[in-house]
């Protein structure tokens, strides 16, 4: 999509308060404020301030945000989490109600640790290949 004049002002000001923070060098902010405005399109613009952080935040918020990035679980796994979990809710509250109508049966919930077991193998697979990817 083309961009508006009214968006490169405002990555210019987001680069002004990167200038103001020190994150850039001068001659770095004029390269800069010279591509946004030369941009047409959100794309072009994005790329001129995609390496800063959003203005006001300090060095530890900025590490503190990439730690949480890092540790977060991507969205297949999340999904496939909530679906686990709320499979073995429902069964060990069908097994509660057989247990307490009908007396003591057989555990069946406990078969639900096997999928839970190959589910949490590849969670830590996953995280240990992204953080090796990221070192």
């Amino acid at each position: 999509m083309r961009a508006a004049d009214a968006d490169r002002q405002q990555i210019a000001d987001q680069l002004k308060a990167a200038l103001d923070e020190g994150r850039l060098s001068l001659h770095e902010y004029d390269d800069r404020v010279g591509a946004a405005y030369a941009a047409r399109t959100y794309a072009e613009l994005m790329v001129i301030v995609q390496d800063l952080p959003r203005p006001g935040l300090s060095n530890s918020e900025v590490a503190a945000q990439k730690r949480r990035a890092d540790r977060r679980l991507p969205t297949a796994l999340i999904v496939l989490w909530t679906i686990w979990g709320a499979l073995a809710a429902v069964n060990v509250v069908i097994y509660a109600l057989v247990a307490v109508t009908a007396g003591l049966v057989y555990p069946w919930p406990i078969w639900l640790l096997v999928p839970g077991a190959a589910l949490g193998a590849v969670t830590v697979g996953v995280q240990v290949i992204r953080n090796q990817t990221r070192n």
